[in-house]
């Protein structure tokens, strides 16, 4: 197996999610502020949310390939990236009761940057 595909994927995953939350918050979020008709902002969200369920599923699949490789489990700062993925999880399951609550949106994304910041941490 190539590792810098695996890597390639876990990066390409990443910056769906990530990118694709900074791009809903700077872009399409106000450009739909105030608009009467917000179902196509739901549909983008919608569709959105089903391409952050795939590469969350890429993410986890590659980043547990490498850690596995590379001999990382150990590591401290992988542990605290993995509890910032689940807490990540959870505040997603939130905000999909809760479309509506920005401070979830917002906390989400920064929770994010930092497990970039993690990630790049833990590369080799």
């Amino acid at each position: 197996m190539s590792w810098e595909l695996v890597r390639w994927l876990h990066l390409l995953a990443m910056a769906f999610f990530v990118g694709g939350q900074l791009f809903l918050a700077a872009a399409v979020v106000p450009a739909f502020r105030g608009a009467d008709d917000r179902a196509p902002l739901r549909g983008i969200a919608r569709r959105f949310g089903w391409g952050s369920l795939v590469a969350l599923g890429v993410l986890v699949v590659t980043g547990a390939a490498m850690a596995g490789h590379f001999d990382d489990w150990d590591s401290s700062t992988l542990q605290v990236k993995l509890g910032l993925v689940v807490l990540v999880g959870v505040l997603v399951g939130l905000h999909i009761r809760r479309p509506t609550n920005h401070a979830l949106d917002g906390a989400i994304f920064v929770v994010s940057l930092a497990i970039v910041w993690l990630g790049i941490a833990v590369a080799h």
